[in-house]
């Protein structure tokens, strides 16, 4: 029914293998670009010279019309290519004959998609070997009712795709919405009075009456303790938090690790619920507060701990600034980009940032927290939407291919029951 095949990588360490580039050529770096379900024709990727020389080019490329399915890191993507090109070796590709119509052979392929995930291996990158995509199977109806097939799938998977691509649009901009109201929190925008200039450029004008001070001035900070070898072992071994661990507005716990922390250093390293956890790097400025859900706990290096020096200074406050700088990329912008950013502990301590009253950061913290409730609600609905379109798109599919229902009396516009259009 189809050929099968794969495809090379030409090696780096040879420059004729990419001057006066000739051939065209599919990655897995475009498949991370082609993600999208309907990006199901690939025409446009870089360009090489084939290895085994332009004379005998055509032994590596597949025509126009081809199937591909991505073997490792995004497995099971698969796409139809809509011109003559070659493939990393990352790739299986089907050429069909007249008895396999390509669309067809793309949707059953997208329809076994959670199967091949399934039978994919390895440890660090998840791959599917030649000999288990040699096995695979697919219904073989005859070439018109695959074409019917195709044609109702190409439809009413596109809609499908329409309205999954409308509600993450939805959840981009509840979240651009709730990083204004932030920012305008911090700000001071909705306070009375006269203002003046903040002094700094991300945050422009605040109340007169605000300060505008170090984060040392009202907390201590410090960085957590670093992991070697020899500090997985030992005699007083605890849990700890990683730079992992501490995501926006939120602290893992299913995944803690063990280091050693001996009585002398408990103190030090140690947290108190309350504690404001800052990420070092990653994503500089990220911050969570610890809640004390575990009696002892500790942290590592690449994360602060800012503890506040007195009851005037609010470790919520602080969190919120953080997010509205960290919105304005402050941190990425101030850090060292020539690797990866980092917000060293003397960056930390000195950034300035406006600290109202105790009572003004309050009040303006309890209100962006009721947002904040709000908005994980709205985000939980849509992405619940989400996980409904693709659990009935990956459904429709598989009927569809499996000859479940009749495809030229069928409508597929059931499977969005219960998602708002």
């Amino acid at each position: 029914m189809a050929r099968l095949g794969s495809g090379h990588t030409p090696s780096r360490s040879k420059p004729e293998y990419w001057e006066n580039c000739t051939v065209p050529w599919i990655t897995l770096a475009d498949v991370w670009q082609l993600r999208d379900g309907r990006a199901k024709v690939i025409s446009k990727t870089k360009e090489m010279v084939s290895p085994l020389g332009l004379a005998n080019s055509a032994a590596v490329k597949h025509p126009a019309g081809t199937v591909i399915l991505s073997r490792t890191a995004s497995v099971g993507f698969s796409a139809i290519m809509g011109r003559d090109m070659a493939t990393s070796q990352d790739f299986a590709t089907w050429t069909c004959g007249p008895k396999l119509d390509p669309r067809y052979l793309l949707h059953a392929l997208r329809g076994m998609a959670p199967d091949l995930k399934r039978v994919a291996t390895g440890s660090t990158h998840k791959t599917i070997y030649m000999p288990d995509i040699e096995q695979l199977r697919v219904p073989l109806p005859p070439p018109g009712e695959q074409r019917r097939i195709a044609d109702f799938l190409d439809a009413e998977t596109s809609r499908l795709d329409d309205l999954a691509l409308a509600r993450n649009r939805q959840l981009e901009l509840l979240k651009e919405r709730f990083l204004t109201l932030v920012l305008d929190r911090v700000r001071g925008a909705t306070e009375p009075g006269p203002r003046k200039a903040s002094g700094l450029g991300w945050l422009g004008t605040v109340p007169s009456s605000w300060p505008i001070t170090p984060v040392n001035y009202g907390f201590e900070v410090l960085l957590g303790k670093m992991l070697n070898q020899e500090r997985v072992n030992g005699a007083h071994l605890a849990q700890y938090l990683r730079n992992t661990n501490v995501q926006w507005d939120r602290i893992t716990t299913d995944d803690l690790l063990l280091m050693d922390f001996p009585p002398e250093e408990r103190a030090r390293y140690s947290l108190n619920p309350g504690d404001l956890l800052v990420c070092e790097g990653g994503e500089p400025g990220r911050a969570a507060i610890w809640d004390g859900r575990i009696s002892e706990m500790y942290y590592q290096k690449a994360l602060h701990r800012v503890r506040a020096r007195s009851h005037a200074s609010s470790p919520r406050w602080l969190f919120y600034c953080l997010r509205a700088a960290t919105a304005q990329n402050v941190f990425a912008v101030e850090g060292n980009t020539t690797t990866i950013a980092h917000l060293t502990a003397e960056q930390l301590r000195a950034h300035r940032f406006p600290f109202p009253d105790r009572e003004v950061q309050d009040r303006a913290t309890d209100k962006l927290d009721a947002d904040s409730r709000s908005q994980e609600e709205l985000e939980g609905l849509l992405s619940r939407q989400l996980s409904i379109l693709s659990e009935r798109r990956q459904a429709l599919i598989t009927a569809a291919v499996t000859g479940q229902f009749d495809v030229s009396t069928a409508s597929g516009r059931n499977v969005t029951e219960g998602v708002t259009v």
